[in-house]
């Protein structure tokens, strides 16, 4: 239990339903859903569609989504869990040769090949269609009554949205919309995105056709190649997510779920196998014991990663190798405890992004766990002009080298960072779960877990607990909340330490518990957001 005479916040309780996400306006949407009768898809749906409108730094219909489900809790196992890929694929014509060519070494963030043609409106209709229980049309409703009135705008996303001003203020567009008055938005103002409402309203008459074929798309695709991109009307009409199967690993007697590449939940799994050989338990959860095992796992794996990780319909991505306990020997082998490892090889990829996960859990203990970004906070700050759509800079993942697994090419997804979890006990699904921020994510997930399962510390103090992240080839940003003996013995180890330019990441989760039919949900205090029930 808590200190209650401490600042914080208690985990949340019910019976029925419940939601949690990283704005309120969000997580009452989906609750509202809930009890009008509606399924955790249907909830989560709404939810992120009013996060895409509430928090355009974070998320929007620019971008990309993943989705794992269990239905009715997936009592049978691991059958039951459902993972769903909604990433994007670079243009047809985008080539690591077209590139060389034209004398780009790197995808710039503020450019059109950064862009990768959206995925989330194709995987949210997809996924109602198969699992939910309301039409597409009637769930972005709510999204289309804030984008039209407006919506107050919060703390955290105005501190996100202020750091974006100079990019937000290259793009005519952008500037209009997101920068009213010439400046981002205060908190407690009230802020509204017309165009969006249109569109969103054009999707809500048409599914995601109306996104991918007709005057949204032309909008985008010329717009986009006005500013020299490769993308065209086909790209966007072969637009559609897939089916995948999940991929998972044993710790403490739970199973771990996450997505297959081309997103990064593998090196979620290979730190967890990496810690799982240490006594985390007999260890202060604060202490550098702790965070230097941590640090060092996450270096060793995220090395991994920029290695191996890409699209496996165009790569060969070991994951089996990856996720084997012979891997998971060699890397904790390398940790030593009395200092940092030498230098690791540099990555090439981008540092800083924004995302909104989200996780619903219903009566029938259907369990969503679902993750919707533009990466960078509002993407690549590109905004089609008639359409008020903040396109994602996902292309960015990629590097301009044929010889690369993850090297850009037609029609390839990018290596992504977005990641839902879910968690099983038991044969029983006990836990959909998430962490944000960008490059943090396969860390923040391990993290995340070792504070609930290790440190017993609950759903919401596992996601209080401050956090620090290796960002290869950088320092290590360390949050305040770490005790400074801790700092300390951290850099007497040979780490250099940072203070992180904003809060680290944020999550969800939701804890089912079966033999008490108690929901317990937790909320990061990093963002705006709660976990409701009813």
């Amino acid at each position: 239990m808590r200190n209650l005479e401490l600042p914080g916040r208690s985990a949340v309780r019910a019976l029925n339903g419940m939601a949690a996400t990283s704005h309120p306006l969000a997580t009452q949407t989906a609750i509202r859903i809930l009890q009008d009768g509606g399924n955790a898809m249907d909830a989560a749906v709404a939810a992120c569609a009013v996060q895409c409108v509430v928090e355009p730094q974070s998320t929007g219909i620019g971008g990309d989504c993943f989705v794992l489900f269990a239905p009715g809790g997936g009592p049978r196992g691991d059958a039951e869990v459902v993972a769903f890929n909604g990433s994007g694929r670079a243009p047809a014509a985008a080539t690591a040769e077209w590139y060389q060519e034209h004398g780009i070494a790197e995808i710039e963030r503020n450019s059109p090949h950064a862009v990768t043609v959206p995925g989330a409106v194709d995987a949210w209709s997809r996924l109602l269609e198969d699992h939910g229980t309301r039409s597409l049309g009637e769930l972005l409703q709510p999204a289309i009554a804030f984008a039209r009135d407006g919506y107050p705008i919060h703390e955290r996303v105005a501190f996100d949205w202020r750091l974006e001003a100079d990019l937000l203020a290259r793009d005519s567009t952008a500037k209009r919309i997101f920068l009213p008055d010439g400046r981002a938005p205060a908190v407690g103002s009230v802020h509204r995105q017309p165009e969006l409402a249109a569109t969103l309203g054009r999707i809500a008459e048409e599914g995601r056709d109306g996104l991918y074929r007709g005057p949204v798309a032309e909008d985008i695709v010329t717009y986009l190649n006005g500013l020299g991109g490769l993308h065209t009307l086909d790209d966007f009409a072969a637009a559609g997510g897939e089916y995948v199967t999940p991929i998972k690993t044993d710790y403490r007697g739970h199973t771990v779920f996450e997505c297959p590449p081309n997103g990064q939940g593998v090196i979620a799994l290979q730190i967890l196998n990496v810690l799982s050989g240490y006594d985390l338990a007999a260890m202060d959860p604060l202490s550098a014991e702790r965070l230097h095992l941590e640090i060092e796992a996450a270096r060793l794996a995220y090395q991994d990663r920029n290695t191996f990780v890409a699209d496996p319909r165009q790569a060969e991505v070991p994951v089996e190798a990856l996720l084997s306990e012979a891997r998971a020997a060699e890397l904790r082998a390398a940790i030593r405890p009395d200092r940092r490892l030498a230098e690791l090889p540099p990555s090439s990829l981008p540092a800083h992004a924004d995302t909104v996960y989200l996780c619903v859990v219903d009566r029938d203990r259907n369990a969503v766990s679902f993750i919707n970004s533009v990466f960078s906070s509002f993407g690549s700050c590109l905004v089609s002009p008639k359409t008020g759509v903040t396109l994602q800079n996902r292309g960015q993942g990629f590097v301009v080298d044929p010889a690369h697994p993850n090297g850009i090419a037609p029609g390839k997804r990018p290596l992504h960072t977005i990641i839902p979890g879910m968690l099983q006990k038991d044969g029983r699904t006990v836990m959909p779960f998430g962490v944000m921020g960008g490059q943090y994510q396969a860390l923040g997930h391990a993290h995340f877990l070792t504070n609930l399962i290790d440190f017993d510390l609950g759903v919401q103090g596992a996601l209080d607990l401050p956090r620090v992240f290796p960002l290869p080839p950088g320092p290590v940003d360390v949050e305040s909340g770490v005790p400074a003996e801790s700092v300390e013995a951290l850099r007497a180890l040979g780490h250099d330490i940072a203070a992180p330019a904003k809060p680290i990441g944020g999550g969800q989760a939701i804890l089912i518990d079966w033999q008490t039919g108690i929901l317990t949900g937790g909320s990061d205090p990093r963002k705006d957001g709660c976990a409701l029930g009813y």
